[in-house]
């Protein structure tokens, strides 16, 4: 992986174009809803289909991607791996990519895509991300300490759309 800054823009775009079936969640999914935070790493739930999940290996095949934590090998990953619902902390040629079966009490891609919005990224190229209320939900349940922070301002964010109706 380069040390310059990811480009979770150009991961997003081969995950869409080879048709994958995600949900962005996480600190990109927080920007995206605009919350004025950093994050690091590029997080996705993939649905776990059989088809999805050879779409989901084409593109990462093309992103180079392999496991973070096990170099200097360059292990990675597999279909029957990408099948379960275990997170999969990968880099690819253009970042950090988090591909996770389930979030928050194994809440998978089916139990949340009925709590999604749409949102463009780059002209042409549309994403699904958790709601605003659902990403609150999902960090309070992982109750990490890393998460506290953004709570805040994601809570803050609902309250002020809230006062604004």
């Amino acid at each position: 992986m380069p040390e310059d800054a990811p480009d979770f823009s150009r991961i997003l775009e081969v995950l869409t174009r080879n048709n994958v079936q995600f949900i962005v969640v996480g600190g990109v999914c927080a920007v995206l809803l605009g919350a004025p935070v950093a994050t690091f790493d590029l997080d996705i739930v993939h649905s776990r289909s059989e088809e999805n999940l050879n779409r989901l290996m084409n593109a990462l095949k093309e992103l180079g991607a392999h496991y973070r934590d096990h170099l200097p090998k360059r292990l990675v990953p597999s279909l029957a791996g990408l099948a379960r619902t275990g997170h999969h902390l990968l880099a690819t040629s253009s970042g950090p990519l988090d591909v996770l079966g389930s979030i928050g009490t194994d809440d998978d891609f089916t139990m949340l895509d009925d709590h999604v919005e749409i949102v463009e990224i780059t002209q042409g190229i549309e994403v699904k991300i958790l709601n605003l209320d659902t990403l609150i939900e999902v960090k309070e349940k992982t109750a990490r300490a890393k998460d506290n922070y953004m709570l805040e301002i994601l809570r803050a964010m609902r309250d002020l759309d809230g006062q604004e109706t």
